[in-house]
């Protein structure tokens, strides 16, 4: 074997093994968040605003989609180490049921591929440390990387999940996708 085709072979097996690493990384995770989420069988308790969120890169609810087959752990913080593991809550939007835009950021190629196939009327789970919330998805859009208004205050609450877009773009993608729900389970106020 020439030395360039040497060279090449070994960078290829090295990426691939990366690659690997990484989904295995994620996997593990995610499995060892959800049993950490689980709460006990015990009648709900009642309405009340959710305690201060974890630390960063901690899970702090399961994001569930039941029509597309989404299931994951979303962790507290978005950069690219929890966005590794899992979609992440956008530090600085509200939590789930205390009264605003709660909004959570994920890859496109990986846990929120399925947002591909989302639709007006879906029903959104999460399910917090402490409680469970239920939105219904109202809409969807495409907007620039720029455009957080989309993570603006709503004076209710709602749930705003972020992707990258198109879906089938390889690379950096040059716009946004978005989709907005509102909360069906959440206190009135």
């Amino acid at each position: 074997m020439k030395p360039a085709a040497a060279v090449f072979a070994i960078v290829g097996i090295l990426l691939l093994a990366y690659c690997l690493y990484v989904y295995v990384d994620a996997a593990r995770f995610q499995s060892a968040a959800k049993e950490q989420l689980r709460r006990p069988s015990e009648p709900p308790a009642p309405a009340k605003v959710e305690p201060a969120p974890p630390a960063r890169g901690e899970p702090m609810a399961l994001l569930t989609i039941p029509r597309i087959g989404l299931s994951s752990v979303v962790l507290e913080g978005a950069g690219a180490g929890e966005l590794k593991r899992g979609p992440g809550h956008i530090s600085r939007t509200p939590l789930p049921g205390a009264g605003g835009n709660f909004a959570v950021a994920g890859h496109r190629d990986t846990f929120f591929r399925p947002l591909r196939l989302i639709r007006v009327n879906d029903l959104v789970n999460v399910d917090s440390a402490s409680r469970e919330y239920r939105y219904r998805v109202v809409s969807t859009e495409i907007v620039a990387p720029k455009d957080v208004g989309v993570l603006a205050s709503t004076g209710r609450d709602t749930l705003t999940l972020v992707t990258c877009y198109p879906f089938d773009f390889v690379g950096a993608a040059s716009q946004r996708f978005v989709v907005h729900a509102d909360c069906e389970t959440c206190p009135a106020r």
